[in-house]
């Protein structure tokens, strides 16, 4: 098999899984508004923020005064958004011949953040008593976990193959000629965000 039949294949396969992904979670949305529709005492879950205060040394009025209110999964799907639209970058530096490793190493650290973020919102929530399971648990509660949790799993295979894209763009390995490994992740990590802004706007207007 020649080089460009085995790349063809590979991102064949890519959107097959893709597809695979994207049905599994219409299928969880799906299930969301039957819930919602059948459950009589349904709980709209309000998403998570925490709250950035003074520092301790100055004075308490001051310091409740003088906050930032930081939304969650605001701040998240706007870290995510970036990320995206930062590898569309890549190609361009790649024509002109310049190095990506400054670029994708962002990109990286950005998908880190946006993880970070959404553990933080999990705490929050937590902390304000909405549990996945047991006593305190109610059904919208635990559709927010379930969602923002697969996509967050899924993440991870996305964060997997940024990682190797910082190693060989380190390396220099990468050029317009020989990058399929690095355009497969990012048509990969394009997905994720696509499907965050849709999963945010479902768990935020619906």
């Amino acid at each position: 098999m020649d080089i460009a039949l085995r790349n063809t294949v590979k991102k064949q396969l890519l959107w097959v899984a893709l597809a695979a992904i994207s049905m599994f979670f219409a299928s969880m949305l799906s299930a969301f508004i039957v819930e919602k529709a059948d459950v009589g005492n349904w709980e709209d879950i309000v998403l998570p923020v925490f709250t950035i205060y003074s520092p301790e040394f100055i004075k308490d009025w001051f310091s409740y005064v003088f906050c930032i209110v930081v939304p969650i999964f605001e701040t998240s799907t706007g870290i995510i958004i970036l990320s995206s639209l930062l590898l569309f970058f890549i190609k361009p530096r790649l024509r002109k011949g310049k190095s990506i490793f400054s670029l994708v190493v962002i990109v990286f650290i950005l998908g880190l953040l946006f993880s970070c973020f959404q553990i933080k919102g999990w705490k929050e929530l937590t902390d304000q008593g909405v549990y996945l399971t047991g006593p305190g648990s109610n059904v919208a509660g635990s559709f927010l976990y379930i969602l923002t949790f697969t996509h967050l799993l899924h993440l991870f295979g996305g964060l997997v193959g940024l990682c190797i894209s910082t190693i060989k763009s380190k390396q220099n390995l990468y050029s317009i000629n020989n990058y399929l490994g690095l355009e497969l992740t990012s048509i990969y990590w394009h997905f994720l965000t696509v499907l965050w802004i849709i999963l945010y706007a479902f768990l935020k207007f619906y």
